[in-house]
């Protein structure tokens, strides 16, 4: 079974081509990462992934099936944590409530919750670390919370796999630490996980494999046989290089923002 399987993908957004001929072939569970310049994709493919952006020529299988042609199913198996700060976090919601409401999400009307909905929620709340801060308004939680509600609100029904996009941004290293460790432990239980972000010195002795995206897959596979410098080069130029020591290997973006 692959998590994810894509062939000559090609997606056009405004007439921009934000992905040529992409072919991708993860298996499952995977931990993979990908990686990029801004502008490069990697949103465009987690959302062509969930089957919210069709696809111009290609073809995509997400845990064997198309997003297009079911994508109720393909999303009933699927969790997505999007970039916070497209996330409107001024939710006046009790956080155990913006979990509930991802739940409910997939019930047939009317979509009342039940006991068990809530001891789901609970202890889903209980495994991100923030089941004491269930009755706490969700617009005045740290940015490092708020990053754990939404990675309880995508696991809550239970994916198969883990869409997270650009997780680390704008939160202190204990949270990182802690979001890292609860993505591996996702892993560990069978769960898929596909993380986008710039940064992966933190969790480069956890991922299967990497991906440099920029439009078109520049290189996947084995985080020591992706992070060359010649090749990191050809998407960020020499504002990149590559620091290699026992017992990991991490490359530093001269400009994060790249």
């Amino acid at each position: 079974m692959k998590s994810v399987e894509t062939s000559g993908l090609t997606v056009r957004l405004n007439g921009f081509e934000a992905l040529s001929n992409v072919t991708l072939s993860l298996n499952h569970p995977t931990f993979t990462a990908i990686i990029g310049p801004n502008g490069a994709g990697k949103t465009t493919l987690l959302k062509t992934i969930l089957g919210l952006i069709r696809p111009q020529s290609g073809n995509i299988r997400v845990m064997g099936l198309d997003p297009i042609k079911e994508p109720k199913k393909v999303r009933s198996m699927v969790g997505y944590v999007p970039q916070r700060d497209r996330t409107s976090i001024f939710v006046p919601m009790k956080t155990k409530d913006v979990v509930m409401m991802s739940r409910l999400a997939s019930k047939r009307p009317p979509r009342w919750a039940t006991e068990y909905d809530e001891i789901v929620v609970r202890k889903v709340l209980r495994i991100v670390g923030v089941e004491d801060l269930a009755d706490r308004r969700f617009d005045e939680l740290s940015g490092g919370q708020q990053q754990k509600v939404l990675i309880a609100r995508a696991i809550v029904s239970e994916p198969r796999l883990l869409l997270l996009d650009e997780p680390f941004n704008g939160i202190d290293v204990r949270s990182q630490y802690e979001i890292t460790n609860l993505i591996t432990g996702l892993k560990e239980s069978g769960v898929s996980i596909i993380i986008v972000t710039h940064d992966v010195s933190d969790i480069i002795n956890l991922i299967d494999n990497i991906v440099i995206l920029y439009r078109r897959v520049i290189a996947a596979g084995k985080p020591e046989d992706v992070l060359k410098e010649d090749i990191l080069k050809s998407v960020y130029g020499d504002r990149i290089r590559v620091c290699s020591y026992e017992p990991c290997l991490m490359f530093v973006p001269r400009d994060s923002h790249g």
